[in-house]
């Protein structure tokens, strides 16, 4: 299987994708701030297996029907969309939180653990 094609740019369904998750996690005014941060953030890259970890989520398996959506999307050479990232906080043990794109992860890492993933990434005070 081919190594993931990334979008540049973030769906425009993954914003609200991301707020619906948010705010089972946050105050809605933090929600939209947080949003409103992810829509301006720059593009970086991390690899799958960190932001895995920093997430301290677990590895879906790879018969998920969301991960095997994204590999096939892979193998059929269709784009991914950059992953919507909340940095958590090392001194209080706060995990990151993925707000959108958990199944890209774990599509990734199953093509190699330290794909190099496009990211946005804001501080949960953003």
């Amino acid at each position: 299987m081919r190594d993931p094609i990334w979008k540049n740019e973030p769906d425009d369904h993954d914003f609200p994708a991301a707020a619906d998750y948010l705010a089972l996690v946050a105050a809605p005014e933090r929600v939209s701030s947080i949003v409103a941060a992810l829509h301006a953030a720059p593009t970086v890259l991390k690899k799958a297996k960190d932001v895995l970890r920093a997430a301290r989520l677990p590895l879906l398996p790879k018969d998920n029907p969301h991960v095997a959506a994204d590999l096939a999307k892979v193998h059929a050479g269709t784009p991914l969309s950059p992953v919507l990232l909340v940095r958590g906080e090392l001194t209080t043990g706060t995990p990151a939180q993925i707000a959108d794109g958990y199944h890209r992860v774990c599509a990734s890492w199953y093509l190699d653990e330290n794909t190099q993933i496009p990211c946005r990434i804001v501080t949960p005070t953003a």
